[in-house]
């Protein structure tokens, strides 16, 4: 059992990497004591206490969620890689087994938490040119929106019916580097610091991006506000086209130009280089929550140039 006090206690599973680190130090700032469930500690100390679990099995650490005031669960293999079959399947199976050992978890213990709130991502939506895409619009085909569905599913029939359930479909979550990894911005920038930050493929792809800032007061108003329920966008109101959104990040790094990619071009790089999936970039979506807009929420950064800006002199 837990030797935490859990009258102000937060579990994140999954919440070793780049958004989960960044999630607890802004929960731990806001008073709350954060617990973290991953497969491995993450490579830098922080305000938190670290259980290991493996994400499928139902083992001593569902007594870590016992009497707190809410779960987070981001956990999910990285989509930032080639899409082998052996990697598709990983990327599927993280997400739903981890959602159904929760289920399990908040079953075994005596007082479950609260609130469940489940990370998920725009992806769900697909990739349709030119539309923007709310909490009402139809999901997509393909693997994302495939995997999309299938953690939503999972996530609905694991919780409890007497929890409050958040799902945040995510989209690009832009943030500094603490040790932890950058996330996808930090590759970005070395694109752009080589050259190479110029149109992708036709560059009208869609880019809907958000602060951690604000992804974190998400999260937050979520653990806390009784009124939020049911799935929300998280993404700042104003996406961009890709073209426009690296054009905006060059400014930020002081790198005048950006040489264009042609869609062969990314394939080859992509695979042989980055060893990542191509379609990462030559796809994208414009999504903008309009429940977010219907409960009044104030984003901290709604505008790009100002949430480069603050993330690029952060680290000078």
């Amino acid at each position: 059992m837990s030797t935490t006090s859990s009258s102000n206690r937060v579990v994140i599973a999954g919440g070793s990497g780049f958004l989960g680190v960044s999630l607890a130090h802004h929960l731990s700032s806001a008073g709350m004591a954060v617990v973290l469930l991953s497969r491995h500690a993450p490579r830098v100390n922080g305000p938190w206490r670290h259980v290991v679990w493996d994400g499928r099995t139902l083992d001593a650490w569902r007594h870590e969620l016992d009497g707190v005031i809410g779960l987070v669960n981001m956990t999910g293999r990285s989509v930032d890689c080639i899409k082998s079959p052996d990697h598709q399947d990983e990327i599927l199976r993280s997400r739903v087994e981890a959602a159904r050992v929760l289920g399990l978890a908040v079953r075994a213990i005596a007082a479950p938490p609260p609130v469940w709130v489940q990370m998920s991502t725009a992806h769900i939506y697909g990739d349709p040119p030119g539309l923007v895409c709310t909490e009402d619009s139809p999901f997509g085909v393909g693997l994302a929106p495939f995997v999309g569905r299938a953690w939503e599913d999972e996530f609905r029939a694991s919780v409890l019916p007497t929890q409050r359930q958040v799902i945040l479909r995510a989209s690009f979550v832009i943030g500094r580097d603490r040790g932890a990894g950058g996330g996808a911005l930090a590759r970005l920038r070395m694109v752009v610091k080589l050259g190479l930050g110029g149109r992708i493929g036709s560059g009208t792809q869609g880019m809907s991006w958000i602060h951690e800032a604000d992804m974190n007061r998400l999260f937050e108003r979520a653990l806390i506000d009784p009124s939020m329920r049911g799935p929300y966008i998280a993404s700042a109101p104003n996406p961009l086209a890709q073209h426009d959104f690296m054009r905006e990040l060059r400014r930020a790094v002081g790198m005048p130009i950006g040489l264009p990619a042609f869609a062969w071009m990314v394939r080859l790089g992509a695979r042989w280089f980055l060893r990542t999936d191509p379609d990462l970039a030559l796809y994208g979506r414009y999504v903008v929550s309009h429940r977010l807009r219907e409960d009044g929420f104030a984003f901290h950064f709604p505008q790009l140039p100002d949430a480069l800006k603050e993330l690029v002199l952060s680290e000078i």
